[in-house]
C-alpha cells in the first residue's frame, strides 16, 4: 500500500526486454534504499515492483525490478528509455503521517495529455482516457471533481471531469512540478492512472445488494422493492 506522496526520483540506467517481460535497472535511488530489503515493494511510477536485486552504493544506489507483461500492456513502463526519471515511493510505514490517498500500485490504464495551460506559477494539465473495450470498461465513473487521482503514483486532486469527451484535469503547484515527473511530460505523452480502489469496492457493494449477489438464500433490494409494489398492487385490485 502506498499515499502517493513520491519520494525520489530515480533514473533507467538498464532495460532488457524479451516475450516473458522486462527487467528494469533503476540507478540514482540510495535515498529509498537505506531500509531496502530483497522482495520489498516499491512503486515505479505508480506500479507496484518487487525489488529483486538492490545496491545501497554503486550507481547512486541501484535496483532491479521485473516487470511482467501484464505490467507492460497496463501501463508506460514499456515506453521508458535509458535516462528517463521514474517516481519511487517505499510502500508505506506505519509510523508515518497519512497526506496522501490510498494507492495500491495496480495501475488500471494509461491515459494521454491533450492540454498543457500555465496558470501563473502553476500548470493545469488535461488527460483524456482511451476508449472504454469490453475487456477495459470506462473509469470516469470513478472520477469526481475534487476527488483524487494518482498519475504516475502521484496522489492529485481532480480539478474537472468532463465525461462526454473522456477527459479529466488537475493542477500542480510550483512545488509538485519539481518533485514529480508529471510537471515534464508534454503533450501526448502517456500517463500511469490508477483510480480510487474504495469506490471499486463501494461500486460491487452496492450492485451486489441491489442485485441479491453473494447472500445465500438472499434477495436483493430491487427484486425486495418489486415484491412489495406488486403486494400494494393487488391489494388495490390494480394486479393479480
Amino acid at each position: 500500500m502506498f499515499t502517493g506522496l513520491i519520494e525520489h526520483l530515480g533514473t533507467v540506467s538498464h532495460i532488457d526486454v524479451d516475450s516473458a517481460g522486462a527487467t528494469l535497472i533503476i540507478s540514482d535511488s540510495a535515498a529509498i534504499l537505506d531500509d531496502c530489503h530483497t522482495g520489498d515493494s516499491i512503486a515505479v511510477n505508480g506500479c507496484c515492483l518487487t525489488a529483486t536485486e538492490f545496491d545501497k552504493a554503486e550507481k547512486g544506489g541501484w535496483f532491479k525490478v521485473w516487470l511482467a507483461n501484464e505490467t507492460l500492456e497496463r501501463s508506460d513502463l514499456g515506453e521508458r528509455v535509458v535516462g528517463d526519471k521514474l517516481n519511487l515511493e517505499r510502500a508505506m510505514g506505519t509510523h508515518a503521517r497519512f497526506g496522501g490517498h490510498f494507492v495500491q500500485g495496480h495501475v488500471d490504464t494509461t491515459a494521454t495529455i491533450v492540454e498543457r495551460t500555465p496558470d501563473g506559477d502553476s500548470i493545469r494539465l488535461k488527460f483524456q482516457l482511451p476508449e472504454p473495450t469490453p475487456t477495459r470498461p470506462s473509469l470516469l465513473r470513478y472520477l469526481i471533481s475534487k476527488g483524487f487521482v494518482a498519475i504516475d503514483g502521484a496522489s492529485l486532486t481532480l480539478t474537472e471531469v468532463n465525461d462526454s469527451d473522456r477527459t479529466f484535469g488537475v493542477m500542480l503547484i510550483q512545488h509538485t512540478q519539481e518533485k514529480i515527473t508529471l510537471g515534464k511530460k508534454q503533450l501526448g505523452a502517456k500517463v500511469n492512472i490508477e483510480v480510487d480502489m474504495v469506490s471499486k469496492y463501494l461500486e460491487k457493494s452496492v450492485t451486489a445488494a441491489l442485485e441479491g449477489e453473494g447472500a445465500e438464500g438472499g434477495i436483493g433490494i430491487r427484486t425486495m422493492v418489486e415484491k412489495i409494489v406488486e403486494e400494494v398492487l393487488v391489494k388495490k385490485g390494480l394486479a393479480k
